[in-house]
């Protein structure tokens, strides 16, 4: 969310900027790349993805945070992602390796992984959006996983069967290399790569030829019972995303926050920091009606006879979406 994009700017509530650096947008996050979108990338001899082939190469020369699942980002760079505060969008020092700056464009868009594809800073649904496309996240990974465990199996079986896999989520302590990013010791990195080190654009490259030989009943099997519940959780948050239905009851939400404008409208956010609505003053008065006490269309006929006023169902629903307006009867929003 760049302020070039925003032609009306609303300042925060709290004098901290939100908008995003124009040389970074919201770039600042070093993908995780499974093994076989690695493959991918590397085995694409498009002349578009030139630029892309080349940093991804460069970062096999380097060994660094290169191992037979990921190409992931170096331990010093996720220790500080992890613990920068305020500063997604808003750093240089956290730009994408893979993002080019002369043209604002990813260099492997083609081969994005979940973070990436899943990514908006504003959602058309609202907080409904967001959920969808968290889910989506979700299911993206658990199969980036299991899709880069199988390609393990098939080309450095060890590397699964000796649980290394699962240690690659483990945190543990920087080492002196990780504080200077360098690559492991040799000895270390052989034991990693075994038989496939020295070769290890090969090897990914395999893996990503592993990957497309699946069949749609193989890639379901892989993901078993877990792929089944995100997937269908994964129907029902878009179901809500694009079929939306306004409550019976609602609240004007307490955590929303609300922003006089100079020239006498209001600006409202809840469910995100980026995405604010803007109304006009007088709704402010109408939407503190909203006590969730009364049904919806009650409110609404007290505001027609009272104050000869009212809030059309599809604002009303907008406000909704956007969590401004709070439904009194869900666990959570």
């Amino acid at each position: 969310m760049c302020e070039a994009s925003n032609p009306n700017p609303i300042e925060s509530v709290d004098g901290v900027t939100r908008f995003f650096r124009p040389d970074t947008k919201c770039c600042t996050y070093h993908p995780r790349l499974p093994n076989y979108l690695v493959g991918a990338i590397l085995s694409d001899e498009d002349a578009a993805m030139a630029e892309g082939r080349r940093r991804i190469q460069e970062k096999l020369d380097r060994r660094v945070a290169v191992n037979p699942q990921w190409l992931k980002a170096p331990p010093r760079y996720t220790l500080l992602y992890q613990n920068a505060r305020q500063a997604f969008g808003r750093t240089q020092s956290l730009r994408c390796p893979y993002y080019e700056p002369q043209g604002g464009l990813c260099t492997i868009w083609r081969y994005r992984e979940a973070v990436c594809s899943t990514y908006f800073c504003k959602y058309v649904a609202g907080a409904d959006g967001r959920k969808f496309w968290m889910t989506f996240k979700t299911w993206l990974t658990l199969a980036e996983i299991q899709l880069s465990r199988y390609a393990l199996l098939q080309h450095l079986p060890d590397y699964v069967l000796n649980g290394r896999d699962k240690a690659d989520a483990a945190t543990v302590p920087l080492t002196v290399e990780d504080l200077d990013d360098q690559p492991p010791p040799e000895k270390e990195y052989a034991e990693l790569w075994r038989g496939w080190a020295g070769r290890e654009a090969e090897f990914y490259k395999a893996c990503y030829q592993s990957v497309r030989a699946l069949t749609s009943q193989d890639f379901e099997n892989l993901l078993g019972i877990d792929g089944t519940i995100e997937l269908s959780i994964l129907k029902q948050r878009h179901e809500a995303a694009v079929a939306p239905r306004l409550p019976q009851v609602l609240k004007l939400n307490p955590g929303a926050t609300v922003q006089w404008l100079p020239d006498g409208s209001i600006a409202l956010a809840s469910y995100s920091e980026f995405d604010a609505i803007a109304l006009p003053g007088e709704a402010y008065g109408l939407l503190v009606e909203f006590n969730g006490k009364q049904p919806v269309e009650a409110v609404r006929q007290r505001l027609r006879d009272e104050k000869q006023a009212d809030l059309h169902e599809d604002i009303l629903l907008e406000l909704y979406r956007h969590r401004i307006l709070i439904d009194v009867n869900a666990p959570s929003q």
